[in-house]
């Protein structure tokens, strides 16, 4: 079983803000004891609640790298690139903003996730904070369950990135995903898991349960964390 201590909120406007909070706390802390802070967000609805919040915050951004758990393979102007809503909010902050995309490989989901792998081992990991997003299905980042799960989460632990096609493909995104692997999910000095529902927290729970040999992503991905791992929840 994995440990997780829940953090359960009225409603989502105050956990998004619960969030913001915590987040400005590990980037001052990090900037503290190192000089610099490297953050990896996910996209989907919650960040959008988040990030105006956090973007407005007083921080030295110009010491702040964000990176995202994942991203769809097209191109950053494309309505499903979660690199648009990541410029959207912080493009004018001052942070370094780091895209998984390469649009030379948007129609080769190896090369792209080859070419992100490459890009990333030039920045110190682990990271500051990993937060994380799930889905109904219990898939994390874009690591899905399905014929592509084994490759995601048994790759080389120097890996820190690949190209993935989710099976089946979601309808609202039917195309290629780059994520980050499981160890560099997994290695972050904090995780922060960010749910809504009761469906969500369910599933959630059973992967917890079953730990590091979970069928679920999500569960995949915890259960290999070190660090403390914070659930916030909210219907």
């Amino acid at each position: 079983m994995t440990e997780a201590e829940w953090w359960e909120f009225e409603n989502v406007e105050a956990m998004a803000k619960q969030i913001a909070d915590d987040i400005e706390f590990i980037i001052k802390q990090a900037i503290e004891k190192k000089g610099r802070a490297l953050i990896i967000v996910p996209g989907g609805s919650t960040p959008k609640l988040v990030f105006p919040t956090l973007a407005a915050r007083d921080l030295d951004w110009s010491k702040v790298t964000l990176m995202l758990t994942d991203d769809r393979l097209v191109a950053k102007d494309n309505p499903l690139s979660n690199f648009g809503l990541l410029t959207k909010h912080f493009g004018n902050s001052g942070a370094e903003l780091v895209s998984l995309i390469d649009e030379n490989y948007l129609d080769d989901r190896a090369a792209a996730g080859r070419a992100a792998d490459q890009k990333l081992a030039s920045y110190k990991w682990p990271a500051d904070l990993v937060w994380l997003g799930m889905g109904n299905d219990g898939h994390t980042a874009s690591i899905f369950p399905g014929p592509n799960f084994d490759e995601a989460v048994n790759g080389p632990r120097e890996r820190r990135a690949l190209g993935l096609l989710p099976v089946p493909l979601p309808p609202e995104a039917p195309v290629a995903r780059v994520t980050l692997s499981l160890s560099t999910l997994a290695s972050a000095h904090t995780v922060m898991v960010v749910i809504t529902g009761d469906h969500k927290r369910t599933v959630l729970t059973d992967a917890l349960k079953e730990g590091a040999s979970s069928r679920l992503p999500v569960g995949r991905v915890l259960g290999e964390t070190e660090a403390s791992i914070d659930v916030y929840w909210s219907k």
